[in-house]
């Protein structure tokens, strides 16, 4: 199996937690094993080494500017407790304060286990340097306006041309990204028509795309149980901002897979049905308005009255 993983897939790494993180760490037994050839070239390197310290600051960034800083009345002062929590807030800045400090360590020193999983990826894949022909048809591809690549930039290009003339003949691409300059004008979820014709011409086997890491762990390697609840974010996500009848069934098929959702997913559907004229529109079909039922029914001590009623209207269960 060749595998392509995009810099913006290594980099969610980074928002990964550790179980995660350990599930992840079976994908690289698996390119160990040689099960699978993980393919990366030196402008994912350059990009990853380039955007790894943004990302990192991006993720930990309100964590580390925390601070509580509560205001006690003056008549809490006649009880002996406010001194323990008093003595509960010092302890908790210690503590903080360390954390953010040996974080700063393994960050410098790059022995995060985020940094490990990557380093490990890439000792074990496939690395593709581009020669002078592959740059000039890079630089080509960019100039007459062909895909993948955007605001003058050569690297999708590079990435692109390095695929093309090292990949096995023969051999399927499993193409793993979260980068729109790969898909298709007409859906996110489906890879570009121009470079999908283009690479069956070239090399007579077929591109297998996918958006995130963990529907390629799922559909290939379901022993990697891999960000569940990130999938569920990002189907939410979908559900909201979707702008069609089609797209809401769609993210809805995928939701009902699953059972449970925190308080905070239930109220986001809940907001996403009574407000996206395009759910509003679905609630007759009967995946939408089962999935929607069920939300409501499992989790309406979640939802403040008016949402409920709002809902429960919508469903004509009132």
């Amino acid at each position: 199996m060749q595998l392509f993983i995009d810099t913006n897939i290594l980099l969610s790494f980074y928002a990964l937690n550790q179980e995660d993180l350990a599930e992840l760490s079976k994908l690289t037994d698996a390119i160990d094993k040689q099960q699978i050839t993980l393919l990366f070239t030196d402008q994912i390197i350059d990009e990853f080494n380039r955007n790894r310290e943004q990302r990192i600051d991006g993720a930990i960034k309100s964590f580390r500017n925390q601070t509580f800083n509560p205001q006690f009345p003056q008549l809490c002062e006649d009880y002996p407790e406010i001194e323990l929590l008093r003595e509960s807030l010092k302890q908790y800045e210690r503590s903080h304060a360390a954390l953010v400090a040996r974080i700063a360590i393994d960050i410098k020193a790059k022995t995060l286990k985020a940094d490990r999983i990557v380093q490990s990826l890439f000792r074990l894949g496939k690395q593709l340097t581009p020669n002078s022909t592959v740059l000039d048809r890079a630089r080509f591809r960019m100039g007459i306006g062909n895909p993948p690549g955007k605001n003058n930039s050569l690297g999708d290009a590079i990435n692109w041309e390095c695929l093309l003339d090292e990949t096995p003949a023969g051999e399927d691409l499993y193409f793993i990204t979260g980068d729109k300059d790969y898909c298709s004008a007409l859906s996110d979820d489906e890879f570009s028509d121009f470079l999908l014709t283009e690479w069956e011409r070239k090399k007579q086997t077929k591109i297998h795309f996918y958006k995130r890491l963990s529907s390629f762990c799922k559909e290939q390697f379901p022993e990697i149980a891999l960000a569940s609840a990130r999938d569920k974010e990002f189907l939410i996500r979908d559900l909201v901002n979707s702008h069609s009848i089609a797209a809401t069934q769609a993210a809805i098929a995928k939701l009902s897979y699953y059972s449970e959702f925190t308080a905070a997913q239930v109220n986001t559907i809940v907001a996403a049905a009574i407000s996206n004229r395009q759910v509003v529109w679905s609630i007759e079909d009967e995946l939408v308005k089962n999935f929607l039922s069920s939300v409501v029914a499992n989790n309406k001590q979640y939802l403040d009255p008016a949402s409920l009623t709002a809902i429960e209207s919508l469903l004509g269960q009132n």
